[in-house]
Parts: structure tokens; C-alpha cells; sequence
């Protein structure tokens, strides 16, 4: 029966030796199968399906096994030749050795993640209603065929019995690209030589240098080669960071406006990158703030702390003992995400391209959001500009600005 009282339509009758039994009709593990091969007036062989164990055999407990390898296509579990004996209350049999797979296993995973301590129902109705479906599903394109289609499946049929409040379980799918060899090629057999050791990068780089060489590596859903030097370069990147923001002499109270704007552009970006899943341009902005930090030689507190928050998405380890340096005593994990300005992200000023008839003639610096006058004006006085202009003569009969970025003075 399922939750609810509801008949369970993976289960029926079937009459055994004049008696009536309730029997799976799918291959379930450790339920012994019988076959009848006595069938009068016919020489065909049917399998007959036998009860679940009783409730007092379970949980059924798998055997240890001194090998675990199958042969020729058959489960490990075929190794097991006793166990597979069954011969208990009248019924003689085989125990099922081929369990469902991997991907049938997980595939209704996310209601647990749920509900994860509900002893009486998978998941409660109103919770799956409240989280349900998952807003993301991040997998390589070899999990389409297997875990994708398999949870699709799956809780189609648990829509059907009432138990999933929605027909499709994922709203938006990311698939992943994959991490070749140095050689370009994927790693394998083929070419052993060229496949990396995750364990053996962090014993020799750290975990968190393992994590942002590989968010640094390139586009989330492309493919990519690995690189030695660039895993060297994510732990230079990662010392770069330690060495400034553990200085307790750079990290300041006080702010002289000279981070600012750079400050709000990186959370701004970094903010934007990852909810795009573009984790390899935030990094990218991150060590630009970096290199800004370095040439001012000091940074404001705050602007640390909201640093170390977004770094340590990608490096948790080292963001929490920075956290923790930074002069807190709880964990970073449960900080509220840093914000910005939209106007401290603007430049003050901007060097505005000057054409004349459509031809670059030079650049001038001004403020930032001028009017279309300002712009012209501005322009027209400035010295090379002027000279170029009376040495063409005629007048200025139209002009063209592109706010913050050019004018273009049309003279005949």
C-alpha cells in the first residue's frame, strides 16, 4: 500500500500453490523467484513472482563478499552462492541478484534532501509542494541518457500516484563540460599518463587551489584540458590573497575613496557571474580587485570582509580562516552576501573618443554623464581638437554623441 491507503499497482495477486499471496511484479532484491516448468499440455517455462520478505527479514542485509567482481555481465552479488538460497515458510528459490541501478537509486533523491528525517512518508506533501521543482540541474551530457532521464521517469510516476506535486522535476538543466587531459583528450585508459589524481593535487596544492583552478579553468559547460601551470597559478593567486589580507597593518578602519569604485564593480560582476554560473569571470574580477588592493597598498575593513565573503564560495577553507583572522568568531558561512552601489560603480570620468566627419581624432577626459552640450564643448576647447578643426575650416554643422563613449563633429 502506498501513503494514503492507496493500492500500490506494482503489486497484485497471484495464486501459489492454492493460496493467494500479494507478490512484486518488478525484480525486487533478495526476493526469491520460483519457475514452473510443470505446465500441462504446453512445454513453456514461466517465472513466478513470490512474496516481499516478511516484515520480520527485514531490513534484508547484504553479504560480504571476498569479491566483489562480476562475471560475464552478472552481478557481484551472484558470488554470494549460499545466500542466494532461500528456503523459508514453504518457499523455494533464488534470491534476485540484479538490483536496480545507480541512477534508478538516486533518482528521487532531491525529496529526501527535503525531508531528509521523515520516518513515516518519503517526503511530507506540503514540503514537496513548498521546494518543488528543482530551479537547477547541473550534469555532464553523459547523465542525460542515465540520471536525467531515469528522475524524469521516475517522478512522473510519483506525479501519477500523487505523491509529487509536479509533473516535471527540474525547471532549468546545465550541462557541464568535461575536464580533458593535458593532451586535450578525455581522460581514460587510453591514456593513462594524462589522467589526474584529483587527491593527489590537493596533498600537493590544497582542496580550495583543486576548486578555483577548476572554476578558473574556463566556461562552465565547455570543455576544457587540464593545465599543471594553471593549477600552479591558482595556488599564487590564492598566496596572493593570505599574504595581503592576513597583514592585520593593511586592513584599515578608515576609507579614502580610492577602492570604492572598484570595490562595487567587483561585487556587482561576482554577484551577476554566479548567478549565471559563470564562476571564471568573477574569479577574473576578484584578482582585479586583488591587483587594485596591492597598488593601494591597504584596504578598508568592510571591503575585505565583503571580499573574503565572495572568495570564499570558491576557497572555503581559506575564506573561513581569513574570516576568523579578520577578527570573527563565527563562521563565514551564514554571512549575509555583500552589496553595492549602482552609483559608486560609475566612473567619475571617462575618456570620451573625438571624430571629425567619422575619423578618430583623439581623445579628451571628462566627466562622467555630461548633457550633449557639455560633451561638445568640451570637445571643441580642447587643444588638439581645436587646432585640427581650424586647420580644416568650415563649420561645425551637426554633431553625434554616444553618452560616455564618443562625439562625432560632422564639418563642411
Amino acid at each position: 500500500m502506498l501513503p494514503g491507503g492507496r493500492p500500490d499497482p506494482a503489486h497484485r495477486t497471484v495464486q501459489r500453490v492454492g493460496v493467494e499471496q500479494e507478490s512484486a511484479d518488478v525484480a525486487v532484491p533478495g526476493v526469491p523467484v520460483e519457475r514452473e516448468d510443470a505446465v500441462a499440455g504446453g512445454d513453456d517455462v514461466r517465472e513466478r513472482l513470490v512474496p516481499h520478505l516478511p516484515d520480520d527479514e527485514l531490513p534484508l542485509i547484504l553479504p560480504e563478499l571476498e569479491d566483489y567482481k562480476g562475471r560475464n555481465g552478472q552481478a557481484p552479488l551472484e558470488n554470494a552462492t549460499e545466500w542466494k538460497k532461500y528456503d523459508r515458510n514453504g518457499i523455494h528459490g533464488v534470491r534476485e541478484t540484479s538490483t536496480m541501478p545507480g541512477s534508478a537509486g538516486s533518482s528521487w533523491y532531491y525529496f529526501r534532501y527535503i525531508d531528509p528525517k521523515n520516518d513515516k512518508v518519503f517526503c511530507d506533501p506540503e514540503l514537496a509542494k513548498h521546494w518543488m521543482p528543482v530551479d537547477l540541474y547541473v550534469g555532464g551530457p553523459e547523465h542525460a541518457v542515465g540520471h536525467l532521464m531515469y528522475s524524469r521517469i521516475w517522478n512522473r510516476f510519483l506525479y501519477d500516484q500523487g505523491l509529487s506535486p509536479v509533473k516535471e522535476p527540474f525547471k532549468k538543466l546545465v550541462h557541464q563540460g568535461m575536464i580533458l587531459g593535458e593532451n586535450g583528450i578525455k581522460m581514460g585508459k587510453r591514456f593513462p599518463e594524462f589522467v589526474v589524481n584529483p587527491s593527489d593535487v590537493v596533498r600537493e596544492y590544497g582542496a580550495d587551489t583543486l576548486r578555483l583552478y577548476e572554476m578558473f579553468m574556463g566556461p562552465l559547460e565547455v570543455s576544457k584540458p587540464w593545465s599543471t601551470t594553471g593549477v600552479v597559478g591558482a595556488k599564487k593567486f590564492i598566496n596572493r590573497v593570505w599574504n595581503f589580507f592576513t597583514e592585520e597593518k593593511n586592513i584599515t578602519d578608515t576609507d579614502d575613496g580610492k577602492l570604492t569604485k572598484i570595490y562595487h564593480q567587483t561585487v556587482k560582476k561576482v554577484t551577476s557571474d554566479f548567478e549565471a554560473l559563470g564562476f571564471n569571470t568573477a574569479i577574473a574580477q576578484m584578482m582585479v580587485f586583488v591587483n587594485e588592493v596591492y597598488k593601494n597598498g591597504s584596504c578598508p575593513k568592510a571591503y575585505a570582509e565583503g571580499f573574503i565573503k565572495m572568495l570564499s564560495c570558491i576557497t572555503p577553507h581559506v575564506g573561513e580562516e581569513i574570516w576568523q583572522l579578520l577578527g570573527h568568531d563565527d563562521t563565514i558561512a551564514y554571512e549575509s552576501w555583500p552589496t553595492y552601489s549602482e552609483e559608486k560603480c560609475k566612473d567619475a570620468e571617462v575618456n570620451i573618443a573625438v571624430q571629425v566627419n567619422g575619423k578618430m581624432r583623439g581623445t579628451v577626459l571628462m566627466d562622467a554623464d555630461l548633457s550633449n552640450e557639455e560633451v561638445v564643448a568640451n570637445a571643441v576647447a580642447d587643444e588638439k581638437i581645436s587646432k585640427f578643426l581650424q586647420k580644416q575650416g568650415g563649420q561645425i554643422v551637426k554633431t553625434i554623441v554616444v553618452k560616455n563613449k564618443l562625439v562625432n563633429l560632422i564639418v563642411k
